[in-house]
């Protein structure tokens, strides 16, 4: 039998999405679960937003485009930047994905050689891992601290410096914990990696999602002139999950090579998705206050209830909605948590360690459910306990 690649060996997947199926099957034999373990919100893409879609599918909007993105869609990119961060990129910086994940993977595959030592946060996300193996890169994680509020600590990556580090990846607001970093922080690793010339990729899929924090972008810096590479997208703050559409702003010799790799794996970004994209950039922002009012009382909520569990201690997230309690207290590691949390009270959370070993003895919980489910859970935990 013909062998796979050593890159296929190496990737794997998500375990977010092997406890859905777990959950999906105790379903299908008759058990009520409670849904905490997918990171996707819970109200409909805003109607403006698929109008703009459908609209744009009526109108014919559905044949190639240019794989680097509509113009369109890129200029609202560049004022939406200059909105948010401070800066207006070029448009030859910005480049459409469909969906951030691509983003991700063709901005590592750039810049990553067999070899290369690429630092990132753990507990993180697991893309980053991931694409790191397959590349064949060295993956040098920094663990986020419960005593730090799982910040990234800069002097911690300053200690993990070496001439084969190629690469830091930064996420925040962060996923699993809900961590946001200080200005300072990421000056700090900004300023390391300038001086040892070293990329950036700034992962702010998160970015509009903030509660008592400001959101800081590193490509501030150089304007993603030189070495930092902005990912950014419209899955989470507009909930376009399906709609698979993310945006890229990287110095102007990467966004070359990011071309050619979208003609060689996707061609493009789908044109009515992109029509949807610039109305959700230009349209009424509204939905994204209301919606970030509406998950501040569901974290207060989980959190207070998180707190009220025996063994469990839960920090207050400052961004994202995602909520990382300690579990360690219950005498569980944090697989045998999440299984009995499943199998034991139909309540579906992922283990600490789905982000990588410095997630032991946590787990997380999406909060982008009802109140009423909240409440439901927390009860069905405590009675499990009992």
């Amino acid at each position: 039998m013909p062998q796979l690649s050593e890159g296929a060996r190496r990737i794997y997947g998500e375990a977010a999405f092997e406890v859905l199926a777990k959950a999906q099957k105790l379903e299908r034999e008759g058990k009520k679960i409670l849904h905490f373990e997918i990171g996707e919100p819970d109200m409909e893409t805003p109607d403006n937003i698929a109008q703009a879609g459908i609209r744009a599918i009526k109108d014919k909007k559905t044949h190639y485009v240019p794989s680097v993105g509509l113009l369109e869609l890129r200029k609202a990119v560049q004022s939406e930047v200059e909105t948010t961060r401070g800066y207006r990129p070029e448009l030859e910086q910005i480049v459409i994905t469909p969906g951030l994940k691509p983003g991700i993977f063709f901005s590592m595959l750039a810049v990553v050689n067999p070899g290369d030592e690429i630092i990132y946060q753990d507990p993180g996300y697991p893309t980053y891992g991931s694409v790191a193996s397959f590349l064949g890169g060295k993956r040098v994680m920094i663990p986020l601290l419960e005593e730090n509020e799982f910040r990234m600590n800069p002097d911690d990556v300053k200690s993990k410096i070496t001439k084969k580090t190629k690469l830091i990846i930064v996420n925040s607001p962060q996923n699993p914990t809900g961590s946001v970093m200080t200005k300072s922080e990421l000056d700090e690793i900004s300023e390391i990696a300038e001086e040892h010339d070293i990329f950036i990729i700034s992962d702010e899929i998160y970015s509009k999602m903030t509660y008592d924090a400001k959101h800081y972008s590193p490509t501030c810096r150089d304007e993603a002139k030189e070495r930092t590479i902005l990912l950014d997208g419209f899955s989470k703050y507009y909930a376009m999950t399906g709609w698979r559409l993310g945006y890229m702003v990287v110095p102007q010799y990467l966004s070359d090579r990011l071309q050619d790799f979208l003609v060689s794996a996707v061609s493009c970004t789908a044109d009515f998705t992109q029509w949807a994209g610039v109305e959700a950039l230009t349209g009424n922002q509204s939905f994204i206050s209301e919606m970030m009012e509406r998950f501040r009382e569901k974290r207060d909520k989980i959190v207070k209830g998180l707190n009220s569990l025996p063994g469990f201690s839960c920090l207050t997230p400052k961004g994202a909605f995602y909520a990382f309690p300690n579990i360690s207290e219950t005498g569980m590691n944090s697989k045998e948590c999440a299984d009995h949390l499943l199998y034991n009270a139909g309540v579906a959370a992922l283990p600490g360690t789905a982000f990588g070993p410095y997630g032991e003895g946590y787990l997380r919980f999406s909060y982008a459910t009802t109140l009423d489910n909240i409440a439901t859970a927390i009860e069905r935990i405590k009675v499990s306990f009992s």
